[in-house]
């Protein structure tokens, strides 16, 4: 696939406007705000000369944080803590003087709020080239946001929920970075195909056609902006969650997740009817749970073959169990990169 080339170059050699980026997951550009980061691991490059550049960013809830984290020459460095308070800009510093490439991310998924970046300064800046490499989709939970998985700078138990929240070492971008693609993340904490973890909506359903994953948003997401050549879909953990012990939750309804899962399927392919679509177990759901889950993931699978003869047929994978290190029984940093490494082959043959 060949991303596409959104806007163009500022006119200013020493600072690259927002909308000249090439934006890689869900983004909306305010004429007033720039670009806004939305989704967990959005991303954008760009390379500059010397050993510094800055980037403007801010959040709109002025008590609150948020985080980006960054990638320089190639190498992973750190997070960023972004306060609502802040009026100072991020400084990025190379150890040795040339030209190099950055890469920044979003840490944390929609729900938490967006980062609004006003501008980038620097020597000699450009966008990252366009690139054919293919693209993966990957649509989830938390899991996939690569939430409550790093508990290196807050503890768990402290801070706020995304305080832990690491989306660059999720396994999507970890599969995406070993198989030499390109990757968007579509995934909230806590939703599920027909109920999530302690309520019974909005679902994934529900809220996938909206750039904020929010229900009652007015704003629409293009889908037309990028042509995935595999989505991946990984739902179900919260499906079959006995809940938050207050509301009252009812035994798992097969039927009416596979019936959900089917429709939901459907949506996907209306979006990219040339993409390969794959299934995804859970590794957090064993037991009967986990026989049941891999059960109904056949029958979705069929279901959708056999209405689609003509389409690729739908894969399915199923994860080996494992017992999550990571904060409130979460997969860690760690446990993500075993996902990933198990991952590879299956999405290595779909990429054929």
């Amino acid at each position: 696939m060949l991303w596409l080339c959104l806007f163009q170059i500022s006119s200013n050699k020493n600072t690259l406007d927002p909308s000249a980026l090439k934006v890689y997951g869900r983004y909306s550009i305010n004429n007033e705000q720039g670009l806004e980061l939305i989704s967990s691991a959005v991303h954008f490059g760009f390379s500059f000369d010397g050993t510094e550049c800055s980037i403007d960013a801010s959040i709109q809830n002025k008590q609150g944080h948020n985080y980006l984290q960054y990638e320089l020459d190639g190498q992973y460095q750190k997070r960023i803590k972004i306060t609502g308070s802040s009026t100072d800009p991020i400084s990025i510093t190379a150890q040795t003087n040339g030209r190099h490439t950055v890469w920044i991310y979003k840490a944390t998924e929609a729900h938490t709020g967006g980062i609004f970046i006003r501008k980038i300064a620097g020597d000699n800046l450009k966008p990252v080239e366009e690139t054919k490499a293919p693209l993966i989709e990957f649509i989830g939970n938390s899991i996939t946001c690569g939430a409550a998985a790093d508990a290196s700078e807050v503890p768990c138990g402290n801070g706020q929920y995304h305080d832990q929240h690491n989306a660059y070492m999720a396994y999507g971008p970890r599969v995406a970075r070993l198989l030499g693609t390109g990757f968007i993340l579509s995934s909230v904490s806590g939703i599920g195909m027909y109920r999530n973890w302690n309520s019974d909506s909005p679902t994934m359903p529900q809220v996938y056609e909206k750039v904020d994953f929010q229900d009652k948003s007015q704003r629409q997401w293009n889908f037309a902006l990028f042509t995935p050549q595999v989505v991946s879909i990984a739902l179900g953990t919260n499906d079959f969650s006995n809940g938050d012990g207050i509301k009252k939750r009812l035994p798992f309804d097969s039927s009416e997740f596979v019936n959900r899962y089917v429709k939901f399927v459907e949506l996907v392919k209306s979006k990219y009817p040339k993409a390969q679509i794959a299934l995804l177990s859970s590794a957090m759901v064993n037991g009967n749970s986990r026989a049941i889950l891999q059960r109904c993931l056949i029958t979705v699978k069929e279901r959708i073959n056999g209405s689609h003869p003509a389409d690729k047929k739908v894969a399915t994978y199923f994860f080996q169990p494992m017992q999550p290190h990571g904060c409130s029984g979460h997969p860690s940093v760690e446990d993500h990169a075993i996902l990933a490494k198990e991952l590879v082959p299956f999405f290595k043959k779909l990429l054929r």
